[in-house]
């Protein structure tokens, strides 16, 4: 067990390393967009630095979330902070979603009314926000299927890789023909992507919030691991949810033929539901003749 808890340890240690890179990096190129978008008087520039904004903001939300649910508990916090991690994972879907709403709005804008851009200026400077963005998600990859959070900051970042491709192409096309409205299609276009990559993030984190039962957990799989046991002759008020985005509980109640069986088939019953993922199992037993099932239903 000790070893387990300093694999856990040293993952942490690794994360919050990625998410301080990934921070620093972002911040470094808001101030260079910014200024660019600033100096060339280009409206995708400073709309692309607003976007870059948000990432920085949900790199800092998961972050934050992150120290939380390693906080222990406390008297009114009896699991500790652990929610806090689906909250930020929710709070970070809406981000990137009203991101999308001020790209589609500021692109639509552009459509009736076309600016003259630098073209090359805006592929330069784009193209930089590639590698950055690029860069960060790599950060992410091998843990974003670990923690919805995770996922959200590795969305986040391929997502601005795909935005940050689009304004290259865009300042490529309008260097060589001159046709400024392919920005504003183009902006268009990537805002879809990314609508459709947030849609998933947000619907596992409003599960999540409402205590659904996790994406990952398969409830009709789980009863039929329970009902294995030999000794189980039913079980009823089975609940699961999210303890946190990477933590999962479970309450059941387990009719048993003889009570005598009772801590073999915890012990059982408990290190089968720890393999599939679920760490905290409540189990509660009760006799076939027990009238719990009429009174609690």
């Amino acid at each position: 067990m000790k070893h387990h808890s300093h694999h856990q340890h040293t993952k942490h240690i690794s994360l919050n390393k990625a998410f301080i890179i990934g921070i620093l990096l972002n911040v470094l190129f808001v101030i260079v967009e910014f200024t660019a978008g600033i100096y060339y008087d280009s409206m995708g520039l400073l709309s692309d630095a607003g976007h870059n904004l948000s990432d920085i903001a949900s790199l800092l939300l998961a972050m934050l979330a992150f120290r939380l649910s390693k906080l222990s508990a406390k008297k009114n916090y009896t699991y500790g902070y652990k929610k806090s991690t689906v909250l930020v994972s929710l709070s970070n879907a809406v981000i990137l979603l009203i991101a999308v709403g001020f790209i589609i709005a500021e692109s639509i804008n552009k459509l009736y009314h076309p600016k003259t851009v630098e073209g090359n200026v805006i592929a330069w400077v784009a193209g930089v926000g590639i590698i950055i963005n690029l860069f960060t998600a790599l950060l992410f990859l091998k843990k974003k299927d670990e923690d919805l959070n995770i996922k959200g900051a590795y969305l986040h970042m391929m997502a601005d890789t795909l935005v940050s491709l689009g304004v290259v192409a865009s300042g490529v096309l309008i260097l060589f023909t001159g046709w400024y409205i392919i920005d504003p299609i183009i902006g268009i276009g990537i805002a879809c992507v990314i609508m459709i990559s947030t849609w998933n993030l947000l619907k596992d984190s409003i599960l999540l919030s409402l205590d659904g039962v996790p994406t990952t957990i398969d409830i009709e799989e789980i009863k039929k691991i329970i009902l294995a046991e030999k000794q189980i002759i039913n079980i009823h008020h089975l609940h699961i949810w999210a303890l946190s985005t990477t933590e999962n509980a479970l309450t059941v109640h387990i009719i048993l033929e003889d009570m005598k069986d009772m801590e073999i088939v915890k012990q059982n019953v408990k290190q089968k539901l720890a393999k599939i993922g679920i760490t905290h199992a409540t189990l509660e037993f009760e006799k076939q003749e027990s009238n719990c099932i009429q009174q609690c239903i």
